[in-house]
């Protein structure tokens, strides 16, 4: 029977402003979104009945029922194929890194590859990055706004409620997430705002040089949440504050609704050390060294 492994990526908020409140209740959004090289990993086999079993470090509390958004994101593929989903959790829960969108991202990823496959294996490699491109499922945004930012695991803008994507250019950046282990809710951050209609990004360059580059443009930038999300968690200053006495570090910042922070260097090995320094001083934080760029290669869901 043939089973497919799909990687769900970490989607890192590297700049949010709130730009508006919407009658119905929605936020408007301007933020520029990339993805890291740590997340969670799923597999998944065809069967008679839909279902999810969670394991991973990071398993407790994920719901193993149709709550789950990756089962739920599955059930949307085209065809309707029951499957069975093992979920491996690397990602916190409520963290800020999208792991429930990126889960779903990744299950409908795995079984539009499980179609593909059992359609024409010997053909599946070449179709599946166009099936990835083209608009499968429009029913993915009602999972959650973050679903389709993270279906391709690009660098993009996004804009509006988080529905107009543009896909843009990133160098790839050394950088270390760390979460101090606090669950934030989006819902009470949001009411916790007290400024909804602020300027969207400034005007994106064609192209970063590098790394330096985009760290640079990006102290023009902020995360309008974070400051309401630290009311909401006050953890999220002390993480803020061991990440801007990093050495060599070149900015730090809250992704998404928090409490995930991210540390960001010109330099691989400076992001290595302090990486490393981080879990001597925290072992009680959740802390990864990554890369933060395009992992829309890496993933495609492949045929074990």
């Amino acid at each position: 029977m043939t089973t497919v492994e799909v990687f769900a990526p970490a989607k890192i908020n590297l700049a949010l402003h709130v730009t508006g409140h919407r009658a119905d209740g929605y936020h408007e959004l301007d933020t520029l979104v990339t993805f890291a090289g740590v997340g969670d990993y799923l597999r998944l086999t065809p069967y008679d009945v839909s279902s999810i079993t969670i394991e991973g470090p990071e398993a407790a509390g994920v719901p193993a029922d149709m709550d789950n958004l990756a089962l739920r994101a599955a059930a949307l593929c085209p065809g309707g194929q029951a499957v069975s989903i093992v979920l491996d959790k690397h990602l916190p829960v409520a963290s800020g890194v999208g792991g429930g969108s990126a889960d779903a991202a990744a299950a409908f990823r795995g079984a539009l590859m499980l179609g593909a496959a059992a359609e024409s294996p010997a053909d599946t490699a070449a179709t599946m990055p166009e099936a990835l491109l083209a608009p499968q499922a429009p029913a993915l945004a009602a999972r959650g706004a973050d679903v389709p930012m993270c279906l391709r695991a690009a660098p993009l803008r996004a804009r509006g409620i988080g529905d107009a994507l543009r896909f843009v250019p990133l160098p790839p950046v050394p950088a270390v997430l760390v979460n101090p282990r606090v669950p934030v809710s989006t819902p009470e951050v949001f009411r916790a705002l007290t400024s909804r209609e602020n300027p969207g990004l400034p005007a994106l360059p064609n192209g970063f040089a590098d790394a330096r580059a985009l760290i640079t443009w990006l102290g023009g930038t902020r995360n309008d949440l974070e400051a309401a999300a630290v009311s909401v968690a006050p953890e999220i200053s002390d993480v803020l504050a061991v990440l801007n006495g990093l050495e060599g570090v070149g900015l730090a910042r809250m992704s998404g609704s928090g409490a995930t922070c991210f540390a960001l260097f010109d330099d691989l090995e400076a992001a290595k050390a302090a990486s490393a320094t981080l879990r001597s001083m925290r072992p009680h934080w959740w802390v990864a060294g990554s890369v933060l760029k395009d992992w829309s290669r890496e993933a495609l869901a492949r045929v074990m």
